[in-house]
């Protein structure tokens, strides 16, 4: 009894000074005019940090201010404050989360990253977002492009990039707990500390959790989508040398998580049976990243991260490990062009196993698949601090459809300070997943004399096709910013999507 007093009193007392800081970093908040809030720096499109208002793209900056003042504990709840995202809550550990439609469970045209790791699954070019997490309170910024970004980013950046950055070690320094609960939220919490390591060295650690209720279906049952997770982690940044800063961090988590599902099936009068599976996943990963400043202009970047996971579940098993190392380099030439290219490799392995359902399967079980890429940007100086022209292209190699190209065009006017203009023409393709190659679906079971079949039940089953090609966009958008005064700003986009090659069903 007695430590619970003392814990409570210490959990007022941190309440009440956070509250005191919250609320001077409220009023520096307010101090900034909106001009200096649009000047936010923005690494997303170009690859290079600049204003959101120079940058020739549909952006849109959820800052760590806004995720503290919506109350949201997860990531797809936080990218609702985006315009032109889709989210929609599936039940309770699921999510649908697109940009200019396609939206589903398994939206496929969506690039993800968290810190530059890439966290789509190649098992179907999508987001398991129940598995993605990462301390609310750590995030700087979400940055969220609609359009492609495949120039820079690679196949499946085709309707957009959300990149999720979280802050700097040196920024998160001391202690900080969390915690709460409710009917739904039943109880989460978390606690994270961060300490100098070095005179140029600091990290942090983090251990957070939660336990979410199951919703209630619109007939009043339970929907037994009840689920529970916990994940730790860490980041160390160090400044090597005063040209050199080195970045490693890491995240490990274990999730429990029911859902009720159902799937086709002889032994039932209507070919489908339900069932409430108890399902989990667990993983981890590692990032480290290098970067070098040669000048304000020139610096390159090596990142490598290690990623695995293992999800189970009642129509699959699955432990996928993936393996990424990127270069970037830039440079500016004759003062009027900012260069930057580089390179990167991949390889994804995936081990299935199917023993609770004749549902799906895979025909190879077990595949590892590489990846290749290089990509070349230039930004054009046309006329100085007034019209810029960017072009560059991203060329891949996979092991699905081989060679893909991926060029852009953009263009920036700025007449005035106050008014911002800007169009872009761009190339983008999905490539096909495993999903798209190598799976054998059951649909559907078509109960015994259903007509016009005949006396006895019916299987039809949904194939992929090794010759399945990429998916392709050709994408046309312009944009106009207008900073009318201090207090008001404009910010209009407009698109035209032309695709080709989207995957469909024909009967065989």
């Amino acid at each position: 009894m007695y430590k619970t007093v003392i814990l409570i009193f210490g959990l007022i007392v941190w309440m009440l000074a956070s509250q005191a800081i919250n609320a001077e970093e409220a009023s520096d908040v307010y101090a900034l005019d909106l001009e200096e809030l649009l000047d936010v720096k923005v690494t997303s499109v170009s690859k290079k940090a600049q204003s959101l208002s120079d940058a020739p793209a549909a952006i849109f900056v959820i800052s760590n201010e806004d995720i503290k003042r919506s109350g949201v504990t997860t990531i797809p709840d936080a990218l609702r404050m985006a315009p032109g995202i889709d989210v929609a809550r599936i039940d309770s550990n699921k999510w649908a989360v697109s940009s200019r439609g396609f939206n589903g469970r398994f939206a496929n045209k969506l690039l993800v990253l968290i810190d530059g790791r890439n966290i789509y699954t190649p098992a179907f070019s999508g987001v398991y977002w129940e598995m993605q997490d990462v301390m609310m309170e750590d995030i700087d910024r979400i940055e969220v492009i609609r359009g492609p970004g495949a120039a820079l980013w690679g196949a499946n950046a085709v309707n957009g990039v959300i990149n999720i950055i979280t802050k700097h070690s040196a920024d998160t320094q001391g202690g900080l707990v969390t915690g709460g609960g409710g009917t739904e939220e039943l109880g989460f919490g978390s606690a994270r500390y961060g300490t100098q390591l070095g005179e140029d060295t600091t990290g942090r650690v983090y251990m957070k959790g939660f336990k979410r209720d199951e919703l209630i279906s619109q007939d009043q049952s339970r929907s037994n989508d009840d689920w529970d997770k916990v994940q730790g982690g860490f980041r160390v940044d160090s400044l090597v040398t005063n040209a050199d800063a080195f970045t490693v961090q890491g995240d490990a988590y274990h999730s429990n998580f029911n859902q009720k599902l159902n799937y086709p099936a002889f032994d039932t009068p209507n070919g489908i049976a339900f069932v409430n599976d108890k399902a989990q996943a667990h993983g981890a990963n590692v990032v480290g990243r290098l970067q070098h400043t040669f000048s304000s202009t020139s610096s390159y970047t090596l990142q490598l991260f290690y990623d695995r996971y293992y999800r189970e579940d009642i129509y699959i098993h699955e432990v996928r490990n993936t393996y990424d190392i990127d270069f970037q380099h830039r440079f500016a030439l004759n003062g009027w062009n900012d260069i930057i290219w580089g390179g990167g490799y991949r390889y994804s392995e995936s081990e299935t196993r199917f023993d609770r359902t004749p549902a799906i399967s895979f025909d190879p079980q077990n595949r590892g698949d590489q990846y290749f890429s290089a990509f070349l940007q230039d930004e054009i100086s046309l006329v100085d601090n007034t019209l810029w022209l960017t072009l560059g292209s991203k060329f891949e190699h996979n092991d699905y459809t081989g060679f893909e190209y991926q060029p852009t065009a953009r263009l920036m006017w700025t007449p005035h300070p106050s008014h911002k203009a800007w169009a872009a023409v761009s190339r983008a393709v999905r490539i096909p997943s495993r999903i798209d190659s190598d799976m054998t679906l059951r649909g559907s079971i078509i109960p015994a004399g259903q007509s016009p079949f005949p006396p006895f039940p019916v299987e039809a089953t949904v194939n992929g096709s090794k010759s399945f090609d990429s998916e392709e966009l050709l994408a046309y958008e312009v944009g106009y910013r207008f900073t009318f005064a201090k207090l008001f700003s404009l910010d209009v986009s407009a698109f035209f999507n032309e695709y080709e090659s989207l995957r469909s069903f024909s009967p065989g």
